[in-house]
């Protein structure tokens, strides 16, 4: 019988399957150049990768992640080297303070194109802990703020500032959140739009100095 997935094996299985693809020709990816394209291939092809080895719940659209196990809860991001960035689903403000609410595995790749043959070099393979998937700069200043002593108007106004998506309710109750349980260090960048736009520039070369980020690079 198959083992059952964990995330210690998830992040090991990972970083083989980056190796192993890297060597690959890739036929079906001749003459893409839709990033979603490519990140759906990918994707689906490590989904069954892990599906091959070991017991695992695998997700869908109406799950709202990756891999949505109990014990694992992680969503599986796909980025090219030249813009490391993907989007997922707005929830709530929160999210951009807090964390997502799940983890993230990104895998970035440099994609090469020739006449027969596609290759995908994964250049980076980043598995994020929850605590850690918030914003880097909101989440920096406002444990700043909290140290030095803000009330709830500061950190109202901090948020507004910001553009934090939200109205005066939504301030005042994540103010007073705020305030009881200063938010962990995030590490992305986290951009508003209809979704979230996530970006890993920051987060691919903290070369494993940071607890909760395990980065492989190649």
């Amino acid at each position: 019988m198959k083992p059952i997935l964990t995330l210690d094996e998830l992040i090991h299985a990972a970083t083989h399957f980056c190796v192993i693809d890297s060597r690959k020709n890739h036929i079906d990816l001749i003459g893409v150049t839709d990033g979603k394209a490519v990140g759906t291939y990918v994707e689906h092809k490590f989904q069954r990768f892990l599906q091959s080895q070991y017991r695992v719940e695998v997700g869908s659209s109406a799950k709202g992640i990756d891999l949505p196990g109990e014990d694992i809860q992680t969503d599986i991001k796909v980025t090219s080297i030249t813009q490391p960035q993907s989007s997922c689903p707005f929830k709530n403000a929160r999210q951009k303070i807090f964390g997502l609410g799940y983890n993230l595995l990104v895998f970035v790749y440099d994609k090469q194109d020739a006449n027969n043959s596609c290759t995908l070099h994964f250049t980076h393979c980043t598995f994020i802990e929850k605590e850690r998937t918030a914003d880097f700069t909101i989440t920096k200043r406002l444990r700043e703020m909290v140290y030095d002593g803000a009330n709830k108007e500061d950190i109202i106004g901090f948020l507004q500032d910001k553009n934090v998506p939200g109205d005066v309710i939504v301030y005042n109750d994540l103010a007073d959140e705020i305030l009881d349980y200063p938010p962990e260090q995030g590490y992305l960048t986290i951009s508003n739009a209809l979704q979230w736009r996530l970006q890993y520039a920051r987060v691919i070369t903290l070369n494993n100095r940071v607890n909760g980020i395990v980065n492989y690079e190649w």
